[in-house]
């Protein structure tokens, strides 16, 4: 029992961290995007619309990174990914 909580619980780990991957790497760009006004550039319309993408991806990430930066958030990681595997089968069921 205690070994298949352990599998679990690392399966549970890895899923949620190629997930947080799989995020991070679609806002890689944003950096160089958001200093193009700074560096007295314009935005194009395709910048304002990878803009708009990117902070889209990084709410969706909030959640996630809200439990890491919090005090002992990372040991809360488990009970996060537990707790969205229960939202997304409620939405599913409707």
């Amino acid at each position: 029992m205690k070994a298949k909580m352990q599998l679990l619980f690392y399966e549970t780990m890895d899923r949620e961290k190629r997930h947080i991957l799989s995020e991070f790497v679609q806002v890689k760009g944003l950096m160089p995007l958001l200093m193009k006004q700074r560096n007295k550039q314009q935005w194009t319309p395709q910048d304002k619309r990878e803009l708009i993408l990117d902070l889209k991806c990084l709410s969706r990430m909030s959640a996630y990174i809200a439990v890491l930066v919090m005090p002992g958030g990372f040991a809360l990681m488990p009970v996060m990914a537990w707790w969205l595997d229960r939202r997304r089968g409620a939405l599913q069921a409707r």
